[in-house]
């Protein structure tokens, strides 16, 4: 059977109104079309349509039946168009985001309830792993975005890289507290926290370290700041990370300082270049970049930009 909606509108005008020429106002067309497709519809299924009863046309049984699915499909119908006016609005829809484990606990969730407050229809995965797992997500289209770092590129992703203030964290009541910034040479012999010795930040923090001529006493190597922030809050050593990562940690007793020579931790958010990206995605990473102002380090911005 090959029915066309509009017999099907038709149909059920008719069923409503118990008049062709009714249900052809109704529809806005003239009472012969709408004969036609009530004709048109009868001989699709086989079947009579309406018997007419006081001067009204009343649904067989069959009709009855098969009006009750005809009303379900319009009903998809509203809801297919509620849904393409939410698409349309970006109040729908759903979001895969790939991060970094920190941030899938820390900036991530509290910049996901700002965008979310206003779009009800949209949907979220988070999905947290290493940087190396996220790139292969993202080359193969398996999420829509990504937060990660130490990003080298690829040509299956296209990037935007935002370099974040580098800071010192110190427990309370530490005998740095006093400075207003923290150097390698005050560093000196203090047991250090620092990210994994293969990641770019490690080696600007450890070149920062040899052209001061200070030896860096290694302590800890964690895989993400958060570790660090938890294990300086507890009074034990110091670290030198992303102001980022560092701020949600300030109310539980961290002393945050600027640590000098100055560098970045350089964050990047990467999506796919192939396949459509919505306007949904977009928008998620305007807000994103927009949350992490006040954390940039808007010289080396200005550097990468030139």
């Amino acid at each position: 059977m090959n029915f066309k909606l509009r017999q099907l509108e038709a149909f059920r005008a008719v069923a409503q109104t118990g008049s062709i020429t009714r249900a052809a106002q109704q529809l806005g067309i003239s009472q012969p079309a709408a004969s036609r497709l009530i004709s048109d519809f009868a001989a699709s299924v086989e079947f009579p349509l309406f018997v007419r009863e006081g001067g009204s046309l009343i649904p067989t049984p069959e009709a009855r039946y098969m009006l009750v699915e005809i009303n379900r499909v319009f009903e998809g119908l509203s809801h297919l168009e509620d849904l393409r006016q939410n698409l349309k609005d970006r109040t729908a829809g759903h979001l895969r985001i790939a991060c970094l484990p920190g941030f899938a606990t820390s900036h991530l969730p509290q910049v996901l309830t700002e965008f979310l407050k206003d779009r009800q229809g949209v949907t979220v995965t988070i999905e947290p792993d290493r940087p190396e797992r996220i790139l292969e997500w993202i080359v193969g289209q398996q999420y829509d975005c990504a937060i990660t770092d130490g990003f080298g590129g690829h040509p299956a992703t296209e990037s935007t890289d935002i370099p974040i203030r580098t800071v010192c964290i110190l427990p309370r009541g530490h005998r740095l507290e006093v400075q207003q910034e923290v150097t390698p040479h005050d560093l000196r012999g203090e047991k250090l926290i620092h990210s994994r010795r293969d990641s770019p930040f490690f080696r600007r923090l450890a070149q920062a370290f040899t052209d001061c001529e200070v030896e860096m006493n290694s302590w800890i190597e964690v895989r993400q700041f958060t570790a660090a922030c938890t294990i300086v809050a507890q009074g034990y050593g110091a670290a030198v990370l992303s102001a980022l990562d560092a701020e949600h940690f300030r109310d539980q007793g961290l002393v945050i300082r600027p640590f000098v020579p100055r560098f970045s931790h350089r964050l990047s958010l990467i999506r796919p270049v192939t396949g459509s990206l919505s306007p949904l995605v977009l928008d998620f990473l305007d807000h994103f970049t927009l949350s992490l102002a006040p954390f940039v380090d808007h010289e080396e911005q200005r550097q990468m930009s030139a």
